[in-house]
């Protein structure tokens, strides 16, 4: 399998640990089965999905060379500029450096864990989270041996040699949840941070090898918990195929993540076991597993492409369903007893329960398509041979009217041919540059840069940006924060990466004009074609930044090359040094006045009409709603206006497990575009709504379409909870086609009473809206809302309601078409 996206919820909600007992039930049950991985109980269980051949070999050999990697000889100058001692603090740590042998003897973890360790960094148990310990771990080449699991810190990216993977070897007696715990288990069977609270964080290039641990044995690879702005990428999974193995490659019970990207899984009881809010997963080989991919539970789920095993959805838990609905399309199953094992029936509670839907699936050699699993009853043949599932739902399908509910065949949307690369929607992994010399970067630290978040660094910056661009060399932004106070110009054929997500930070009166708004960072001017690639890096706003428009893509790149973000964020507010903290912008519920020096941002990302072909993957445009270093999270009050604005004209964009939080008139809005592909979106309502609305602080702006709440929501007659932001909103546009949304309102002035399960009054009125008169072929698959009891308006009527819709703790429609 090469791509899915998940839509998960979890008992935590970031700072305000918002506890939803429904879910916490679901989830407990479900973890009893897995108590023998974490020391407390022996695992039992069975299977129907039979194992295939391996091609373990060829995989890893496809990986391997003997080069050196340009990272590990570049010279690293990068810093925390907002920690308590960035004079001495590393940033970047090799683990050789802290002695790590990496010579397939040696028991290298003590080593590996003080590399991660040093420097009073953000422990698990010791702190709830931090943004000036942010750290680089680097293994070079070899094989290291380790007895107990390497204890991944809060912000830490463990990155492995691309051209030689290096290999986590767990010892015959290891002892641990996981080869590497991305969120240690404390006394008592908490998690620490907060699973939704855990940020900015890699793993990448490393193979994972446990069959030294007898087969019999609960043993894991990986343990994954996490939150947005965190992947895993370009792992290898090596595991026991011996009869009764009970190896796990990755495990997560909890959070709302990121991307998961380039993973190989041989062997197994599970190749994956997921539980999560929201995550995109792109390019997954199984072989040889029990079970490919086992559903803890969800609200929704999306796969794409070339999956070898099946998917176990049907629920455990016998009070109903634990899965809320799944999507699942441009994917492949070969030589599989069991493609899909689902529980959902007529008489499946909740009602949407279980929803799936299957779109462009082929299958070669496969016993049974769809089993119903509580009585192995085939629901859609195999075949012995090939065959394509061009459609298949089951759950609540509108089009636009409904509920209608479907379990068969529907004609699926058609695709835009600019979408499409041999047959199925196009994607591409971030670019390691793995075949350069660290002489073909040129580092912006040492072209002048300081990045302490205090020195302006525009000019210094713009000069690297410009000569880089010129003469074909690659940008490498050194960890730090950069001070920029008027805008920066990113050319044509620009390439940029971050070391330990560097941060350009506007500050100063040039983007404090809420009435002329100013870009941050420029991609491109109105009229350019080429290409950029960009990756590990964030934007952000320091104090008041009325006028701050923090990224704009105005590049048109040409057919068949399209530019593309990787894992870049915009990050406003809640953090050391942003000026926009709880001592600046508190959480005041009971006050109606708006403080002015939190008006922090007018907009986060603009990708302009001028602009065409991007691609965006695992981008997460976040507004702060707690402070990140504060011990208990406390909750924070900023203002940003709007939050990803789509107006290409020509279109033709990938947006890859993306996610637009906070922002007060709208998180995602498509206007007068076409050709739009989403792999998974994911939103949250601003907490403070509705005090104040979405109509301040920020005043209408027609020329970019802002949308106008006095049409749905006129003032004096109707409740305050209508005029909030929008979710969506698509306006004039046509060919958007959306594979999994999650549009979530949690809060009410502070207060989640109002996203209780069974709540009499909601959050807000609606979350999503398109036009009657201008959009067309708008389709979503695998629309789950929380909190808004319009959860689909065209234009000022609504068209579906939350209440014919409930599901595990969502609301959910399986097929929205317009």
């Amino acid at each position: 399998m090469r791509f899915l996206v998940a839509v998960l919820f979890l008992p935590t909600i970031l700072g305000e640990r918002l506890v939803i007992p429904e879910v916490q039930k679901v989830v407990s049950a479900q973890l009893v089965e897995f108590d023998g991985y974490t020391g407390s109980n022996p695992l039992t269980t069975s299977n129907n999905i039979i194992p295939i051949n391996p091609r373990w070999t060829e995989k890893i050999q496809e990986r391997q060379t003997t080069s050196s990697y340009w990272y590990e000889t570049i010279s690293h100058q990068g810093i925390s500029a907002f920690n308590a001692n960035s004079t001495t603090y590393k940033v970047y740590r090799n683990v050789k450096d802290y002695g790590a042998k990496g010579d397939g003897k040696t028991d290298d973890i003590a080593a590996i864990n003080k590399a991660i360790s040093d420097g009073n960094r953000c422990a698990p148990g010791s702190c709830s989270s931090s943004s000036t310990t942010n750290a680089v771990v680097y293994f070079p080449a070899g094989t290291y041996v380790v007895s107990s699991s390497i204890i991944s810190y809060y912000s830490t990216n463990l990155i492995g040699n691309p051209n030689s993977l290096p290999i986590l070897k767990a010892t015959s007696n290891f002892t641990g949840f996981g080869v590497i715990d991305g969120a240690q288990y404390q006394p008592g069977g908490a998690l620490p941070y907060g699973a939704t609270n855990i940020f900015w964080r890699q793993v990448r290039n490393f193979i994972i090898d446990i069959t030294a641990i007898p087969a019999a044995t609960e043993a894991t690879g990986i343990h994954w918990p996490t939150a947005q702005a965190t992947s895993l990428q370009n792992i290898a999974f090596k595991m026991s195929s011996n009869s009764g193995t009970k190896h796990q490659g990755v495990f997560i019970e909890s959070g709302s993540g990121g991307i998961l990207n380039d993973l190989v899984f041989d062997g197994g009881l599970y190749g994956a076991v997921f539980g999560n809010q929201q995550f995109t997963v792109r390019n997954l080989t199984f072989t040889n597993a029990v079970t490919a991919i086992y559903q803890l539970w969800d609200w929704g789920w999306t796969y794409k492409n070339n999956c070898t095993v099946g998917l176990d959805m049907a629920t455990r838990d016998s009070s109903g369903e634990t899965v809320g609905s799944v999507t699942f399309f441009d994917s492949s199953f070969t030589n599989t007893k069991i493609a899909f094992n689902i529980s959902r029936s007529s008489t499946s509670t909740p009602k949407t329960g279980g929803s799936l839907a299957i779109e462009n699936v082929s299958l070669k050699n496969v016993s049974a398509a769809i089993q119903y699993g509580p009585t192995k009853s085939t629901l859609l043949a195999g075949t012995t041979g090939s065959t394509t599932i061009a459609s298949w739902v089951s759950g609540n399908v509108y089009s636009p009217s409904g509920p209608k509910t479907t379990a068969g065949a529907i004609t699926p949307p058609a695709r835009p041919a600019t979408l499409v690369s041999n047959g199925r929607f196009y994607e591409r992994s971030k670019p390691s540059y793995a075949n350069l010399a660290s002489s073909s970067f040129s580092s912006v630290r040492t072209g002048g840069a300081k990045g302490d978040g205090t020195t302006d660094d525009t000019a210094a910056l713009q000069k690297v940006i410009t000569a880089a661009a010129s003469a074909g060399r690659i940008v490498y932004f050194d960890a730090g924060t950069y001070k920029v106070t008027k805008t920066l110009f990113i050319p044509a054929g620009s390439k940029i990466v971050g070391e330990g997500y560097p941060v350009i930070m506007s500050s100063g009166s040039f983007f404090n004009n809420i009435n002329a708004p100013q870009v941050v960072v420029q991609i491109g001017n109105a009229g350019n074609s080429g290409t950029v690639e960009w990756s590990d890096m964030m934007v952000s706003t320091q104090g008041a930044q009325a006028g701050a428009i923090l990224i704009r893509w105005n590049l048109a790149s040409p057919a068949g090359s399209p530019s593309g973000m990787w894992d870049v964020h915009t990050r406003i507010g809640g953090t050391t040094g942003s000026n926009l903290t709880l001592a600046n912008c508190p959480s005041t519920p009971t006050s109606t006045t708006i403080n002015s020096n939190c008006i922090a941002g007018y907009m986060s990302m603009h990708v302009s009409s001028s602009a065409a072909r991007l691609y965006m993957e695992n981008v997460w445009l976040w507004v702060a709603d707690h402070e990140v270093d504060d011990k208990s999270l406390r909750q924070i009050k900023i203002y940003v206006g709007r939050g990803l604005l789509v107006e290409s004209t020509t279109g033709t964009l990938w947006l890859v497990g993306t996610s637009v939080e906070h922002h007060v008139r709208y998180q995602y809005q498509l206007s007068k575009t076409q050709n739009i592909f989403a792999g998974q979106i994911q939103t949250e309502t601003p907490y403070h709504q509705p005090n104040p609305g979405a109509r301040v602080p920020f005043p209408l702006n027609t020329t970019i379409d802002d949308p106008n709440f006095d049409a749905l929501c006129p003032q004096g007659s109707s409740p305050s909870t209508c005029s909030e932001a929008w979710g969506l909103r698509v306006s004039g546009s046509k060919n958007v086609l959306i594979y999994g949304a999650g549009l979530y309102s949690f809060f009410n002035n502070f207060n989640t009473s109002c996203s209780a399960k069974g709540a009499s009054s909601l959050c807000q009125t609606g979350i999503m809206q398109y036009d009657s008169a201008n959009t067309t072929g708008l389709w979503v698959y695998g629309l789950n809302t929380v909190g808004a009891s319009g959860m689909v308006y065209r234009d000022t009527t609504k068209l579906a309601d939350y209440s014919q819709n409930i599901n595990v703790f969502p609301s959910s429609i399986i097929v929205f078409s317009s």
